[in-house]
C-alpha cells in the first residue's frame, strides 16, 4: 500500500505563452492560493535564515488571517537557522513535506523527514538545519501564543503522521478521518494543526460555520469545496484560508485520497472590545 503522499511547491516561472485565466480567488470571507501562483518572484528571503526562500501564504492583515502566519519554507542542503523565530511570544509548528531537517532544541536534535511534526512553545530557542543531500520544504505556522492564568505553556513534540492512527469522524465509517499530533482535550494548546483525510467520494454533508479560522493546505488528492456561497475545485498544492464564520463544507473528488494539513485556533474565550472591521465602500 502506497505511502502518504505531499505535494510541495517547486517555484519556477511560467512561460509567456502562459493564458492569464487562473483559480486564484481573495474574498473578506475566504482565499485560494493555487499551486501554479507559487512561483519564484513571490517567494521571501527572510532574516537569519540560510539558503532558505519562503512561500508566505497568510499573515495577519486587516480583513484577512487573523491568529496566524503560515510559511511553506525551501532550506537548501547546508542551509537553516540559529534564529528563526523573530518573535519572543510566537509558537510554531512544523510538517515537512519534502527532504528532512534536524531540529535542535534544549541540546537534543530531531530529526525529522517528510510526515514529521513538530510543536516548538514560545522562547523554547529551537534552531534548524538541513543536513540532508536535497533542498527541504516544510510548512512553518507562527500564532502569538494566548496565555491563560494557571496554565503551563505545552512542552516541545514530535511526531510522524505515519505513527499516529487516523481517528474516524463519528457516523463516516472512515471515510472521513482525523490525525491529531496533540490531545484536543489539552487545554494549555489554544492552535491545533492536524491533518484530516477523505475517502474517494467522502464527504462534509454540512455547511460548517464556526468560529475557528482555518488554514488549509492541500497534501494529496482532489475536491470540490464549497466556501461561503461558491464552489470551487482545489487540488494537491494549493492553500485555502477561511475567516471565522466562513460557511465550508466539501466532496473529495478521487480517485485517491483527499488529504489536507489543517490549522484552527482553539481554546481560548473570544477576546472582546476589539475593532469592528468593515467591507465595503
Amino acid at each position: 500500500m502506497a505511502g502518504p503522499q505531499y505535494i510541495a511547491p517547486q517555484g519556477g516561472h511560467p512561460p509567456q505563452t502562459q493564458l492569464l485565466t487562473g483559480r486564484a480567488v481573495f474574498t473578506e470571507a475566504y482565499v485560494v492560493i493555487p499551486k501554479g501562483v507559487m512561483g519564484d518572484i513571490v517567494t521571501s528571503a527572510l532574516p537569519f535564515w540560510d539558503g532558505t526562500r519562503a512561500w508566505i501564504l497568510s499573515r495577519p492583515l486587516s480583513g484577512f488571517a487573523e491568529s496566524f502566519a503560515q510559511y511553506v519554507m525551501e532550506v537548501a542542503p547546508g542551509g537553516g537557522s540559529v534564529r528563526p523565530e523573530p518573535d519572543a511570544g510566537a509558537e510554531g509548528v512544523l510538517f515537512v513535506m519534502e527532504g528532512e531537517v534536524t531540529v535542535t532544541l534544549g541540546g537534543e536534535a530531531h530529526r525529522l523527514q517528510p510526515g514529521g511534526y513538530a510543536y516548538l512553545p514560545p522562547s523554547c530557542g529551537w534552531t534548524l538545519r538541513n543536513d540532508g543531500a536535497a533542498h527541504a520544504r516544510f510548512h512553518w505556522i507562527r500564532k502569538i501564543y494566548d496565555r491563560v492564568d494557571r496554565l503551563d505553556v505545552p512542552e516541545p513534540v514530535f511526531h510522524n503522521e505515519q505513527d499516529i492512527i487516523p481517528l474516524s469522524m463519528p457516523g463516516t465509517a472512515g471515510r472521513w478521518a482525523t490525525t491529531r499530533f496533540v490531545d484536543p482535550d489539552d487545554l494549555r494548546h489554544d492552535m491545533h494543526v492536524n491533518i484530516v483525510t477523505f475517502e474517494p467520494g467522502g464527504t462534509i454533508p454540512f455547511a460548517e460555520t464556526h468560529v475557528m479560522e482555518h488554514g488549509l493546505y492541500v497534501l494529496e488528492g482532489k475536491a470540490v469545496y464549497r466556501l461561503n456561497q461558491d464552489w470551487v475545485e482545489v487540488e494537491a498544492g494549493d492553500y485555502m484560508w477561511l475567516r471565522a464564520f466562513c460557511p465550508q463544507a466539501c466532496y473529495a473528488g478521487g480517485p485517491g485520497k483527499f488529504r489536507y494539513l489543517l490549522y484552527k485556533d482553539v481554546n481560548r474565550h473570544m477576546k472582546l472590545g476589539a475593532p469592528v472591521q468593515r467591507f465595503g465602500g
